[in-house]
């Protein structure tokens, strides 16, 4: 399974914002500076241009879900060919996978550790194990870990870490069963995040 390998810290930093890749064990101040971009440091930042505006939004995005590019831009053209709006549909196909769904369920701290999870055989959907992380989750699904893996300690600090959060409206979970519902696809106005997705049509269109 291709993805990302190297040092999270450092994407963070390039982008300048927290991309949920961390464990909210520790304040997240504490292990990376967001606020300084990794490498030397010039006597002044150069204004992004254009292209790097929209380029920065396409990465945010695309790190934030632990994607790599191959992939992102086969999910940016399923995207383009559905009815709708594109970045939407984008966004919500991101959404939809099931290493976020067990991400935004509480049973992993991160959607790096929901990835492990899953490819290790640990998540079921519907009864049966699933082990694509990829794998699109339909209204409906109930997501839960098996019997064997429920003790596992990390699940349990990512449940305690869960509590202290509101849950998405289009969820339900059982945190003591580590059973989930997945019960509609979120729209736009609902998903918690901080993306302009116009922004990565647009990169795309070019």
């Amino acid at each position: 399974m291709a993805r990302y390998r190297g040092p999270t810290c450092k994407l963070a930093r390039r982008l300048g914002t927290d991309l949920q890749l961390k464990s909210g064990i520790r304040a997240l101040d504490s292990k990376c500076k967001l606020a300084t971009p990794p490498g030397m440091q010039p006597a002044k930042r150069g204004r992004l241009s254009e292209y790097g505006v929209l380029l920065r939004q396409k990465q945010l995005i695309r790190h934030t879900y632990g994607i790599l590019e191959r992939q992102f831009r086969l999910y940016y053209t399923k995207a383009s060919k559905r009815k709708g709006i594109t970045g939407e549909n984008l966004l919500k196909l991101l959404e939809c996978r099931l290493d976020n769904v067990v991400y935004r369920m509480g049973f992993a701290s991160t959607r790096a550790e929901a990835r492990q999870l899953v490819s290790h055989r640990a998540v079921k959907v519907n009864s049966t194990i699933v082990n694509i992380p990829s794998y699109q989750v339909k209204v409906g699904d109930v997501i839960e870990i098996k019997e064997k893996s429920k003790s596992q300690t990390r699940i349990q600090a990512a449940i305690e870490l869960t509590k202290q959060k509101p849950q998405p409206a289009w969820i339900d979970v059982d945190s003591t069963q580590l059973q989930g519902v997945f019960k509609l696809i979120p729209e736009r106005s609902e998903l918690p995040l901080e993306f302009n997705e116009n922004l990565v049509v647009e990169y795309y269109s070019k």
